[in-house]
């Protein structure tokens, strides 16, 4: 029971603290719905499973061990926000609320970004790693290791699907469309940000 308790405080600590996946969901909250943010928000529930699975099955030790490797998956995960940074920065399309908008993602797609923008954020894979190896012991089962992992990726779906709930509110969400322009460059500037912490020396992993 202490064990378990243990990782439901980390993963909510973990989960709220803001990152790119929190940046990614809100952008699409408020920009093309409810819908694309609540896929986006499974998208990262599923993400997670990636780093559970390779970490249960000891992939993980790979990661830590080879600097080279670890680095190789920094530089990807920040290329990955990087290419979202400047999408949104760059983002000339006027939005509407109630509008029709050739550029919304479909569904598929904004679970992909969701799912992607977990999978490939070291951050995560730290965050994984480290409740696996510091508080679940050695002896556990399979079984309730891999119940552990679908536990912090249930974690992960509802706080981003409240934050998709939030973000996608009518009021809200009209109030964002205005200053869609400005919102859609900080939220891009953050994403660079957050790449750049990645791979920063002493900070980003």
């Amino acid at each position: 029971m202490n064990e378990l308790l243990l990782v439901a405080a980390i993963s909510i600590l973990a989960v709220i603290s803001p990152g790119s996946d929190f940046a990614m969901v809100t952008r699409n909250s408020y920009a093309y719905g409810r819908r694309s943010g609540l896929m986006a928000a499974l998208g990262i529930a599923c993400g997670v499973q990636i780093h559970v699975f390779y970490t249960v099955f000891g992939a993980a030790v790979i990661f830590t061990q080879s600097p080279l490797l670890f680095m190789a998956m920094k530089l990807l995960g920040a290329g990955y926000l990087i290419y979202l940074g400047i999408k949104s920065l760059t983002s000339t399309s006027s939005l509407t609320f109630g509008g029709a908008n050739a550029s919304a993602p479909s569904s598929w797609e904004a679970f992909r970004t969701g799912f992607f923008t977990n999978a490939l954020n070291p951050k995560t894979m730290l965050f994984v790693v480290a409740t696996y190896s510091q508080v679940v012991h050695t002896g556990s089962s399979l079984t309730a290791n891999f119940a552990y992992g679908l536990f912090m990726s249930f974690t992960h779906w509802a706080w981003f699907s409240f934050v998709a709930l939030f973000f996608s509110a009518e009021a809200l969400r009209r109030r964002m469309l205005e200053k869609q322009q400005v919102i859609d460059r900080l939220i891009g500037t953050a994403l660079i940000g957050l790449a750049a912490l990645l791979v920063i020396p002493g900070v980003g992993g």
